[in-house]
């Protein structure tokens, strides 16, 4: 058994936003996927990328957000979940006046980390984040 808070994980904020992952093999020896989560406050964003080996599952907990599927917008709010299958395109946008509070899971695991993601558009300027 592995318990962890998401305060003690440090952010991850190389797409946006304040992603943190808290179950992953690197924090507790998972073997068949990842969950964490994320905080967009007003105008951030995720940008897009997609997932080459796992499907991802989002929850809403707190907030409205738009997801963006190969480009088309799907409004999220709170109370609602997205499944994105694996190679779809997604971007995140908080359009709201509200931070979104998101839970997160992806599996199955890539072959490496490395592999895990695949970016297909400029990441943020991280100087600025």
């Amino acid at each position: 058994m592995t318990k962890i808070a998401a305060r003690d994980v440090a952010p991850n904020r190389r797409r946006g936003g304040d992603l943190r992952t808290l179950l992953s093999p690197a924090t507790a020896g998972t073997t068949s996927g990842f969950m964490g989560v994320l905080t967009l406050e007003p105008g951030e964003v995720v940008t897009e990328h997609y997932h080459p080996y796992s499907e991802e599952f989002l929850y809403l907990v707190r907030g409205e957000i738009t997801a963006r599927i190969d480009g088309e917008p799907v409004p999220l709010v709170a109370g609602e979940a997205l499944h994105l299958q694996i190679n779809v395109r997604h971007r995140l946008e908080n359009h709201g006046p509200e931070p979104a509070f998101l839970v997160f899971q992806l599996g199955p695991l890539a072959p490496r980390p490395e592999l895990g993601h695949v970016d297909t558009e400029p990441l943020p300027d991280q100087e600025s984040v």
